[in-house]
């Protein structure tokens, strides 16, 4: 990797390191991880030629970083150790259900805003970034990628990255799988990540891999596709160490947000009508306020 020998901290990787033949050896771990007087869980391990970079998670405000095992005294280790913290609290919190599994609504005043990009041959809708922007400089947003919308849409999500290395916007980058599969016409039972045949692992690790290898840190969360999963996919989610994230106020099948609302939208071009609500709703007035991030929600 092109960094010095002695650096520590969080990774930044260069366009030198963002070159998948590079990537290897990606895996789900479960470790404590101590460097000085701060404490992480590690979730992934993984390889950049020989450098060996974690993804971990801070267990009380779930914030993930790409770190350096070097950097690091990490040993493996048990749930039960840490069932008093957010991260692990939040990860028991799913309550099974067939339609929006996961959590759906957060704590405090306020909604959590979050737009699902699937995949779509459309371009991302810049005019609903750039008016969260207007509206609220510096507002979190979370946003569920899917695999495959990032392999069509570099170029719109390096103008997503420009904006969070302005500051203009800060963006939890949630998992929405890689395909987000879907037949038309099948029943939820059998469809989404629901279908016959589909790879959890891939579906899961694919997407943190190509929202690494694009300059990006996955967040702890998943958003089913469709917001649809049985107590069985639950269950595998949860033992990747990932929180299931539902919404109360998709706009367009919801009423009106309320406060501690997860609100849902469509920035994908394929939802237009969700994001005309989402602006009437702040000129409104309707639209509780201040934007949260996603992380404060458990």
């Amino acid at each position: 990797m092109a960094v010095a020998e002695e650096e520590c901290g969080p990774v930044r990787l260069t366009q030198e390191d963002l070159n998948s033949e590079r990537f290897k050896d990606y895996q789900s771990v479960f470790e404590t991880c101590a460097a000085q007087d701060r404490s992480r869980l590690a979730i992934r391990r993984m390889k950049i030629d020989d450098e060996v970079l974690l993804l971990t998670v801070d267990p009380m405000t779930l914030e993930t970083g790409l770190e350096r095992e070097r950097c690091l005294s990490c040993a493996q280790t048990q749930e039960q150790d840490y069932t008093s913290t957010r991260f692990v609290q939040a990860l028991n919190s799913s309550r099974p259900r067939l339609f929006n599994a996961g959590l759906t609504h957060g704590a405090g005043e306020g909604v959590y805003l979050t737009g699902d990009l699937c995949p779509s041959g459309k371009p991302l809708d810049r005019n609903f970034i750039e008016e969260v922007i207007k509206f609220a400089p510096g507002a979190p947003l979370a946003l569920a990628v899917s695999g495959a919308w990032l392999a069509r849409h570099k170029i719109d999500f390096a103008w997503l990255l420009n904006k969070v290395q302005h500051q203009e916007l800060k963006i939890t980058w949630v998992n929405h799988s890689y395909t987000h599969p879907y037949v038309p016409g099948l029943p939820d039972q059998q469809n989404y990540l629901l279908k016959p045949g589909i790879d959890l692992d891939q579906e899961i690790f694919e997407t943190e891999k190509q929202l690494i290898l694009q300059g990006a840190v996955p967040s702890v969360f998943f958003r089913f596709p469709g917001l649809v999963a049985d107590e069985t996919l639950q269950t595998q989610l949860r033992a990747r160490h990932l929180i299931a994230l539902g919404a109360d106020a998709w706009l367009v099948l919801a009423p009106a947000p309320r406060p501690g609302s997860i609100v849902l939208v469509h920035p994908n071009g394929n939802e237009p009508h969700g994001l005309r609500l989402f602006s009437k709703y702040l000129r409104d007035g309707k639209m509780p306020l201040p934007f949260r991030s996603i992380n404060e929600a458990p």
